[in-house]
């Protein structure tokens, strides 16, 4: 059913539409789709473990080369990935503003999760990145390095096992490098803000064939000042990130909320009225756009010929990525307020007017509060924005050997892989200090503070390491492939056997002494350490078997044992048919699986805000607080999460399948048409903060409450269990996702003696159907188009790239399009996003090079997004470039 069905119906689509398609454009990158020129030798393809002449395979493989890249403009992995139209959303740096995820970027192939897309570099794993254990932070790769990238866009788990479901990102540096080059390049926006640098050196000797041997070192550094919140308009949209914790604060016995400021119709900066007695505060004009952030890397690599069919490398990575970013100060949502200070003497700081219980009291009141107190929910504007500096540290050794035995093309390797990752704050709190200061009357809540108020908020003022992590994995593989006989007399079948071992291990632990005093803020348990380890051994064989001249079929299978998850076979079969030189079909399905990461299953559980503002559906039924209930604390607010691992969890299962075409109508003009279909069961997830909000009855039992039936507010209250009230979001197997559509691309060369050679290429992405559960069994919602869960799939994805080179100059110019959807907010639908990104370049082989460009050439602004699950607010910073028309400059020297 799963194929015959979807294919069946996508295939009409196909042959109805792609003609149309491919002439208006509908986009991709012009290096994507290049036919290799006849390679003598056998080289080895992502997605096959065959040595092979022919690299045309059953699976579709989009190979970007780092020159054509490089003359874009890009400088970053992450960069490279937001072209690619097969990648449906990334986490990038701009996303790890408040997130804690370590400042860590990462890929994802067709929107189904980051952890299920493989990242190799020069075919091997790297390690995951340490906070989360999910996948690697691409921030680690030197794209300097780079030589070329190949894309699988087709899962591959019967060859490299788990994470292979949504496809296989291979990013592949240079081998035999020799000479040397030094680039230098700045970027630099219109507008203010967002200036970044980057500059490497690469230099390598020896020649293998000559001499035997070729050692290479490639360094680069990258780094980005910050984006701030003031330095583009687009907070200014709409109040975002509303919060109840404000400057001044709000007070509430229960009941409405009081704010000082709401008489004067909370005219004060950042404050806007809740429509009663109180305000909100608008967070997001603090938060950075992209955080400032420093990438350094290095590359050493060493290739020794020990003869003439064994050759052994040696390659050493480290790099570190550094990612600072800024958001509001720090906010304390459950402060008390005495009317009396200590001595006796009335607190000038409690709000008069305001018409409290003088006599008010409560149930659990802590010690040296007096009847007739307030609630406080205050932010800490005194000390200034919160800050967190986040140090992403790896390191990776690989000793390989390949070469010939007798007729077999052999690779083996031993690798290890460390990341290490650390997150520092700055411009926090002690959150016992300004506690008993606003309960003694020293801190003032309502504006400016006396001497010793100031004197004790300087006091409590922290800065440290609140968390730190490390993942480490070490492996061992091995695989070969020869060709045999001619069995059906219509061509060499070929085999590829091997195998592979790894141990994994994952740490994880808060700073106890630094997290207790932060824990209102940051929700991380001061007492959390998680670890975990397990071993992993596989393997695989593929097998390819021409039946006729035009027809040859692939098959392969891989099993893997977990060691705390048992066993998994994966077949695939694919195939590829030519009927005539210039037509080729090719097909593939495939079973897969990813079990659940160490993090996943060991992560210890974290209280955190929830990703929006929302209504306590108990306690605030449509937007109206119930009596004795505080607007502040109960609607339109945040209320606390609960994160964390979950040892029950289940590996989650895929199946895959695709069917393309690639022919040549005309000479220099190549089509290609790729069906691509993935379902998965038993996802591995997080329900989204909007669907247990929008349905609580069907999410009751993921909401906890305190005695007082209350969900808490902030952290502190949280840090005693039985005293906190809290959503029920950690990890879990969700149900199923199915998701298919169509990948086109179009490349035509036009090559002339007087004016050069022309390349326009196009490649693009239409999503057909991309529908989700929350539960197994449960129902599914369609995501293509709409702001769903997480977010949105977009149905068209297009790149076009038009080139021009005559000797040393060249030029391009290259479109983006993402198509637009129904927003978080279904009255706003998010409009379309084109951008137009230009260069020009002359580069002398041994000697100066120089290439200037523009992107975002007619400085398109995000389109206007309510969404409100990212830190930054009036678009959405997952999809769009908030820094407008960019210039960049790049100036090389060979030698």
């Amino acid at each position: 059913m799963f194929t015959e069905k979807v294919l069946a119906r996508s295939l009409r689509l196909v042959f109805s539409g792609s003609a149309l398609a491919a002439g208006l454009g509908f986009a991709g990158q012009a290096m994507a789709q290049e036919a290799p020129q006849a390679p003598v030798a056998r080289v080895e393809i992502t997605g096959s473990a065959i040595k092979r002449i022919d690299a045309e395979t059953a699976v579709p493989v989009t190979v970007l080369k780092a020159e054509d890249l490089k003359k874009e403009g890009i400088t970053t992995i992450e960069q490279v990935l937001s072209n690619l139209s097969v990648s449906q959303s990334q986490t990038g740096t701009s996303q790890s503003v408040g997130s804690g995820s370590g400042g860590a970027s990462f890929a994802d192939l067709r929107g189904i999760g980051a952890n299920k897309t493989l990242v190799l570099l020069n075919g091997r794993r790297l390690a995951n990145n340490a906070f989360d254990s999910s996948a690697p932070d691409l921030n680690m790769i030197p794209f300097a390095a780079l030589e070329r990238v190949e894309v699988l866009r087709d899962g591959a788990s019967s060859l490299y096992g788990s994470d292979a479901v949504g496809g296989v990102i291979n990013f592949i540096t240079k081998k035999d490098f020799q000479g040397g080059v030094a680039t230098f390049g700045e970027d630099q926006p219109q507008h203010k803000g967002g200036k970044s640098l980057n500059a490497n050196f690469a230099y390598g000797f020896g020649d293998l064939d000559e001499n035997g041997y070729n050692f290479s070192i490639v360094v680069d550094h990258q780094e980005q000042k910050a984006l701030a919140g003031g330095d583009r308009p687009f907070n200014k949209r709409f109040p975002g990130g509303l919060s109840s914790s404000t400057y001044p604060a709000n007070y509430y016995q229960n009941g409405d909320s009081f704010n000082p400021a709401a008489a004067a119709g909370c005219n004060a900066p950042n404050l806007i009225s809740d429509g009663g007695t109180g305000c909100y505060m608008e967070t997001s004009p603090f938060v950075d756009y992209i955080p400032k952030n420093r990438r350094d890397s290095a590359l050493l690599r060493g290739t020794f010929k020990l003869n003439k069919d064994h050759e052994l490398g040696l390659e050493y990575l480290t790099s570190e990525s550094v990612v600072g970013g800024t958001i509001a100060p720090v906010p304390y949502s459950g402060l008390y307020v005495n009317r009396l200070r200590p001595d006796g003497s009335a607190n000038p700081y409690f709000p008069t007017g305001a018409g409290f219980d003088p006599a008010y009291t409560e149930d659990g009141t802590p010690a040296g509060v007096l009847p007739g107190f307030a609630h406080a929910m205050w932010r800490d504007m005194p000390n200034g924005s919160r800050m967190d500096r986040n140090v992403n540290q790896q390191q990776r050794f690989v000793a390989s050997l390949e070469g010939k035995l007798g007729t077999w093309d052999y690779n083996g390797a031993l690798t290890w892989n460390e990341n290490r990752a650390r997150q520092e704050l700055y411009g926090y709190s002690d959150g016992g200090i300004i506690s008993q200061g606003v309960l003694n009357g020293v801190i003032n809540t309502m504006g400016e503070q006396s001497a010793a108020g100031t004197a004790l908020l300087d006091s409590a003022l922290l800065s440290g390491t609140v968390q730190h992590a490390r993942g480490q994995t070490t492996g061992l593989d091995f695989h070969a492939s020869r060709e045999f006989g001619n069995w059906l007399g219509a061509g060499n079948a070929a085999l590829a056997l091997g195998g592979q071992g790894s141990h994994e291990q994952f740490s994880s632990a808060a700073n106890t002494e630094f997290a207790e005093k932060v824990v209102a803020s940051t929700g991380i348990d001061p007492n959390s350490f998680n670890q975990g380890s397990r071993n992993v051994y596989a393997a695989y064989a593929e097998l390819n078997v021409p039946i006729l001249k035009s027809l040859d079929v692939t098959a392969s299978v891989r099993y893997d044992h977990y060691s705390d998850f048992g066993g998994t076979t994966n077949p695939k079969l694919g195939f590829t048919w030519k009927p005539t030189r210039s037509v080729m079909l090719r097909g593939s399905y495939s079973t897969g699986f990813r079990a659940p990461s160490l993090y996943d299953v060991n992560s210890a559980q974290t209280f955190s805000n929830s990703a929006g503002n929302y209504d306590d559906p108990v306690n605030c039924p449509g937007g109206k607080a119930l009596p004795g209930k505080s607007p502040a604390a109960t609607c339109n607010t945040q209320f606390q999460v609960l994160y964390g691992g979950n040892k029950d969890l289940q590996p989650e299962k895929s199946k895959n399948a695709t069917l393309g075409l690639m022919f040549e109508p005309v000479n220099n003009l190549t089509v290609g048409v790729d069906l691509w279909a993935i379902e998965l069961e038993h996802m591995i997830g997080v329900l989204a903060s909007d669907d247990v909000f929008a349905d609580p009855a069907l999410y009751a039992g993921v909401y906890h409450r305190n005695p007082a039936g209350d969900l808490s507010v902030d952290g502190a209250q949280c840090a005693t269990p039985a005293n906190c009230g809290y959503v029920d979001l950690r990890t879990q197997n969700l149900g199923g996702l199915k998701t298919n559509g169509i990948d086109l691309s179009a490349t035509y060369r036009l090559r002339t003696k007087a004016y050069g050679n022309f390349t326009l290429g196009t490649n693009s992405t239409w999503v057909h159907k991309y529908d989700y559960q929350n539960d197994e069994g449960g129902a599914w919602h369609r995501n293509v188009g709409v702001y769903s869960g997480a977010g949105p799939v977009f149905r068209w994805q297009n790149t076009t790239n038009l080139g021009w080179n005559k000797g040393e100059l060249a030029a391009g110019l290259t479109a983006h399009y993402k198509s637009g959807y129904v927003d978080q907010d279904p009255t706003n639908r998010v409009a379309s996003y084109t951008t137009f990104d230009t260069y020009f370049s002359w580069t002398q082989k041994k000697g100066l090079g120089v290439t200037v460009g523009v992107r975002n050439l007619a400085d398109r602004n995000p389109p206007l997004s309510y969404q409100d699950s990212q830190f930054q607010s009036g678009f959405d910073p997952r999809y769009t470039d908030p820094l407008g028309r960019t210039f960049y400059v790049r100036g090389s020297y060979s030698f």
